[in-house]
């Protein structure tokens, strides 16, 4: 009995400094205290307190003896390491830099601080820019005819064009001193995302100058005088801007770009100058046939040494006039039928001055640096918007069409399988738009979050494919056919555009969010490999050893964890202390964390540089960290938007949505490790008790969708920021009226159902039926007038277009 209390205790002991990721000093000075114990009291049989001693003085030998660690620990696993990890190339090094290591570090640390979380402060407009939202975003949203712009004009209008470059829509990110907005990243987003909601055309054209482009490049790496002379053309949109990557030969392999620069001598604007002799092909470029200054990515070279002895300078951006010599616009592409301005551009022989050099001479050889930077932002505002825009539609158009469109005497949205796809749409278009507000908060905080930007890039363009494939569902033959009142068919067409661009989906799964998270996300990964690194051997030993000294603590604390966590199911984890219908969700993240902490470092640590090349066991990895943060964005939401209790079907169904995701992503991981035992083993530290989470259920899916059914509170928060309008003339408004005339009519619909069942009524059809009721004075004047006018507006609603000729 005493031997197993004894062992218990030892267990107890150790398993809280392992948990609570103490110092190692703690482990020395408690070590000895036990050895000591055991001595003194004779605690267990001398035999078993001799291992224990020999097991305990190697422990202080090997890692409290730090000259000892060094020589026999650190000294050889450091050669080791330089031996099997694999050399980063320029490219990957710069994209590793690049950005900055924000809330991604908490959920990799296996233990997220919750209070840091919630102490971010909310994202929200200021007064200059919300009067920008209700008055030029506003008048644009009505000027703008969707169908109009692509199969009659195809592209925007002239008096479109003219009005965002009088009211600086191309101007939103560029400084006032330069004539622009200045708005926050946030602002920026709710500006796309509104357009989205009105027509993809128009909020591509408006997120591609203001993202990833000439001015944001300008803008963080230009010089003085190029800001001076391209930033208030900019703004005004008397320059119109293109940024040249993409080629035939290079397209997500960016760095691979053939297209070349010369420094050579030349002649610019009649005077004999330095410069450069470009030779470049590219396509898919967004505002490419019509953009006035061209931002051309190329690998510069410079074999006659003119500017140095270094003859390949790396990749270079410069800004190239459209009027500049042997430069070639090419037709527009269609990218399906989708009609903003985009298509090919080539250069041959093009010369250009070092001035034209973004960032001048400086500049030269830091293009990739500057596109991963500025990517690090600009990939979580864009794209996020535009899909965040997208669900917010489908979730008003959609659950608005259910409860409007009728089938077999019942609104469509009283069917369960109506309503399994419109909470999905629910559940995603809630978790969309916290994880687009949360990024947004950090990126106007300063920071530049790079594995979380890919995450929203991903993640939300995909639940955009799987929101819009509901509606459409929904929608039936009036999603497939086109025209003025279809609101989906136009977003369904543009899904595919969205998913491929600023890094196609697929890449980004499998090679970005855990390729890149999997470094500089995790606490000792990257001060490891700068480590290895470091060309001062003594100065390279002592950081290596700090840093494996602090991932071994990691480890072990993170094994502690997973298994605590599991065996109790989170239910012994802190949560934030305001948290009360939630907090079984923040204590289900911390298991999570832990067993997602663990299993990465167990993947990396076995696979080593082989992870790089199992790029479907990095994606597995990639989608729970995603996940984590998702389901973070959502708790942070609820927490910031006062606990509604109406909002809590959302939160349900989102949380448990991704924690079955989070399970499934392990469940996989776990077959696919090419090492069976750790596989074993890592499945029982992560689930011990076995796999608790599924799908939210047939009730949750009811009560999610309902919340779509019918105007309240949670469905205007759902949907906030997309254009409504309560004109009939609209299909927009003609939605929003007869949901609001079905609600209020609707117990006296079922009344008059009842009576024309019975007989009490007469007429075959709903007008007849109606003056029926009339007569019998069922319903009064104005219940009358308010059925013709609710008919009216249900047969414009679920009517579709026709033409005469295509």
């Amino acid at each position: 009995m005493t031997t197993a209390i004894v062992i218990v205790s030892l267990v107890a002991v150790y398993w809280f400094l392992a948990y609570h990721e103490t110092a190692l000093h703690w482990w020395v000075i408690t070590t000895t205290f036990v050895v000591a114990i055991l001595f003194a009291g004779q605690l267990l049989s001398p035999a078993a307190i001799t291992l224990i001693s020999i097991g305990a003085l190697l422990f202080l030998i090997l890692w409290g003896a730090k000259p000892v660690r060094l020589r026999l620990i650190s000294a050889p696993l450091l050669r080791q390491f330089r031996k099997v990890l694999p050399p980063l190339s320029t490219t990957e090094q710069q994209a590793l830099d690049a950005g900055t290591v924000w809330w991604d570090g908490e959920l990799f640390s296996g233990k997220p601080d919750w209070r840091q979380l919630l102490s971010i402060p909310p994202a929200t407009l200021s007064s200059e820019e919300q009067a920008f939202m209700d008055g030029p975003l506003e008048t644009l949203c009505y000027m703008i005819n969707d169908w109009k712009i692509t199969h009659e004009d195809h592209d925007l209008s002239i008096d479109i064009w003219d009005y965002m470059k009088q009211q600086c829509f191309f101007g939103i990110i560029i400084p006032k001193t330069f004539g622009g907005l200045e708005f926050s990243a946030f602002a920026h987003s709710q500006i796309v995302m509104k357009l989205a909601s009105r027509s993809i055309t128009a909020a591509v054209t408006v997120m591609v100058p203001n993202s990833l482009g000439p001015g944001k490049l300008l803008l963080h790496y230009g010089t003085q005088a190029q800001k001076s002379r391209y930033l208030p053309k900019l703004a005004t949109g008397e320059e119109i801007p293109c940024f040249a990557l993409t080629g035939p030969k290079a397209g997500s392999d960016a760095g691979a770009i053939p297209d070349t620069g010369v420094v050579c001598h030349g002649t610019w604007n009649g005077k004999q100058t330095i410069g450069v002799r470009l030779n470049w092909e590219k396509r898919y470029i967004t505002l490419g046939p019509i953009a006035t200054i061209i931002g051309l990515a190329f690998k510069l070279y410079d074999p006659d040494h003119i500017l140095s002895e270094q003859e390949s300078r790396g990749i270079t951006v410069a800004l190239i006039p459209r009027e500049t010599p042997g430069v070639e616009i090419g037709e527009r592409h269609i990218p399906l039928d989708i009609p903003f301005q985009n298509g090919p551009n080539r250069g041959h022989d093009v010369f250009v001055p070092l001035q034209q050099i973004i960032g001048g001479e400086e500049g030269i050889g830091q293009g990739w640096k500057m596109l991963v930077e500025s990517l690090a932002e600009g990939r979580g505002i864009s794209l996020p918007s535009l899909a965040t825009g997208a669900a917010k539609s489908a979730a008003r158009y959609s659950g608005a069409y259910a409860r409007i469109r009728r089938q077999f005497n019942l609104p469509i949205g009283k069917f369960e399988g109506i309503q399994e796809a419109l909470a999905r749409i629910a559940g995603y278009t809630y978790q969309v738009d916290a994880a687009r507000q949360l990024t947004l908060s950090g990126i106007d905080l300063g920071e530049k979050p790079s594995v979380i930007t890919a995450i929203v890039k991903y993640h939300l363009t995909e639940r955009y494919r799987s929101i819009t494939n509901d509606a459409m569902d929904i929608q039936g033959g009036s999603g497939i056919c086109l025209g003025p009142s279809n609101l989906t068919g136009r977003t369904y067409q543009a899904i595919p555009i969205s998913i491929t661009v600023e890094g196609a989906n697929i890449l980004t799964r499998s090679m970005i969010i855990f390729g890149q998270g999997a470094i500089r996300s995790h606490p000792w990964v990257l001060k490891e490999f700068q480590a290895v690194a470091e060309e001062d051997q003594e100065k390279a030993l002592k950081s290596f050893d700090h840093a494996l000294l602090g991932h071994a603590g990691y480890m072990v604390a993170n094994i502690a964890r997973s298994l605590l966590l599991g065996l109790t199911r989170g239910r012994l984890s802190k949560t934030p202390a305001e948290a009360t219908i939630e907090r079984v969700y923040y204590q289900r993240l911390n298991w999570m964390s832990a067993a997602f902490a663990l299993c990465a470092d167990a993947s990396m640590m076995t696979l080593g540089g082989e992870l790089k090349r199992k790029e479907r066991l990095s994606a597995r990895l990639g989608d729970l960290l995603s996940e984590l943060y998702l389901s973070s964005a959502v708790l942070k939401r609820f927490h910031d938007e006062g606990r509604q209790e109406d909002d809590l079907p959302l939160l349900h169904w989102a949380m448990q949505q991704s924690l079955y995701k989070m399970q499934q992503s392990l469940r996989s991981l776990f077959r696919n490790l090419p090492l069976r035992p750790l596989a074993w083993a890592l499945r029982l530290l992560a689930f011990p008790t076995g796999c608790p989470f599924h799908e939210a259920d047939d009730g949750l899916d009811s009560k999610a969708a309902r919340l779509l059914l019918e105007p309240s509170d949670t469905r205007d928060r759902l949907t906030d920021g997309i254009f409504i309008t309560t004109d009939n003339d609209e299909p927009v408004g003609q939605l929003e009226s007869a949901l609001e005339l079905c609600v209020k009519l609707d117990a006296v619909e079922k009344s008059i159902r009842s009576a024309h069942k019975k007989g009490d009524l007469q007429g075959a059809t709903s007008e007849e039926v109606f003056q029926s009721a009339h007569e019998e004075k069922l319903i009064d004047d104005q219940q009358f007038n308010e059925l013709l006018q609710l008919e009216e507006l249900r047969s414009r609603v679920i009517a579709v277009d026709s033409f005469r000729k295509y």
